[in-house]
């Protein structure tokens, strides 16, 4: 077991922060839309600080609340106009409304089937005016996957304090209802103490047609997706876009 000093920023961090590939798009949507935005499953603020560099006002929402106060930490020492909350992002109410609300990576995959989906609509729609957008990325952990040229994959390695921490995608099985990711996770204490853990992730089996469709039900209305190209070391995403109907 992991200690447990450690805390969950770290490993967020090192196994989310370093993705780029679909900042390019958020930024363009943001100045698309000309106002405050809403980050659903910000984490420690990977895309939001970085459109909050853009010069626009943001929201992070994120049920953990050791990453919003990294967050906080994060938008205050850089002077950024940054707000976290931490809630769950299928139940939230912050009296205000939006001109763009996002959900990055594979945040609607995590929401536990469509039940969890349909209320994180329903918030979010209530939460930005009419003609605006919700941008929604789905991956699929399958895409582009060559059995016959596959190779283990290298960790993603961060020093934090003097303590050295990996993490290593081992394993994806692919079910009915979820994909299941194990990823073993090492840390070295900076007395050289190791300390080991297997995390499995579930990420939801739900494609782009089903998500416009709960989207339409829940009060939007469909618009052509969008699509983050896979990297390297990513797959790629596609991008729900769903407009709030008057």
């Amino acid at each position: 077991m992991i200690a447990a000093n450690i805390g969950t920023a770290p490993w967020h961090d090192l196994e989310c922060g370093s993705y780029e590939a679909d900042l390019p798009l958020w930024r363009e949507l943001a100045g698309a839309a000309g106002g405050p935005v809403l980050d659903l499953g910000c984490g420690t603020g990977r895309v939001a600080l970085d459109l909050a560099e853009g010069g626009h006002r943001v929201t992070g929402l994120d049920a953990d609340p050791e990453l919003i106060r990294v967050l906080a930490t994060r938008a205050r020492q850089r002077g950024l106009p940054v707000t976290g909350v931490a809630i769950d992002v299928r139940s939230f109410e912050l009296g205000s409304r939006f001109a763009l609300a996002i959900a990055p990576m594979q945040l609607v995959q995590l929401l536990g089937g469509a039940e969890g989906r349909r209320r994180m609509l329903a918030c979010v729609r209530a939460h930005i005016e009419p003609g605006a957008l919700f941008a929604a990325a789905l991956a699929d952990p399958f895409d582009g996957f060559d059995p016959e040229a596959a190779r283990p994959p290298l960790p993603d390695v961060r020093d934090v304090n003097e303590w050295i921490l990996s993490s290593t995608p081992v394993a994806v099985r692919a079910g009915e209802a979820a994909v299941e990711i194990d990823t073993h996770r090492q840390a070295v204490s900076p007395s050289g103490e190791l300390s080991e853990e297997m995390v499995t992730i579930r990420l939801d089996a739900v494609d782009a047609d089903t998500l416009a469709d709960e989207g339409k039900a829940s009060g939007f209305r469909p618009l052509p997706r969008r699509h983050v190209p896979e990297t390297h070391y990513h797959v790629g995403s596609t991008v729900v876009m769903l407009e709030a109907s008057s």
